[in-house]
């Protein structure tokens, strides 16, 4: 690179190589998630006492279930985990959780208290 910068304008304007492609590029759509009939749970046994959100009953790929894990700890702003084919959310976010997963289109069922 030869000439100076002088402006955000002009770094703008730069074409970078070799760059990881923006997603739209990649053209692989977001996985699609295949209705079904989920269980919500509230839990603290073996916690130390500290509450979490357990959706249980997806059926399908691990994959998939990360995907599932991941848009519904987004939602709602905390973390979470996958263990043994089940999400675990950290807090008592049972109906919000219920709602989001029953306005992607699975059925929903409250379990325990």
């Amino acid at each position: 690179m030869s000439k100076k910068l002088s402006s955000l304008e002009e770094l703008a304007k730069i074409q970078f190589e070799n760059l990881a492609p923006d997603r739209e590029e990649l053209n692989t759509p977001e996985t699609e998630f295949v209705p079904q009939k989920l269980e919500a749970h509230f839990s603290n046994k073996g916690r130390a006492g500290k509450v979490v959100t357990v959706i249980k009953g997806f059926e399908g790929d691990i994959q998939t279930l990360k995907s599932l894990a991941k848009k519904l700890k987004n939602a709602v702003g905390v973390g979470g985990t996958v263990k043994n084919g089940e999400i675990i959310i950290q807090g008592n976010y049972r109906d919000k959780l219920m709602a989001i997963l029953q306005e992607m289109g699975h059925q929903v069922k409250r379990v325990g208290g």
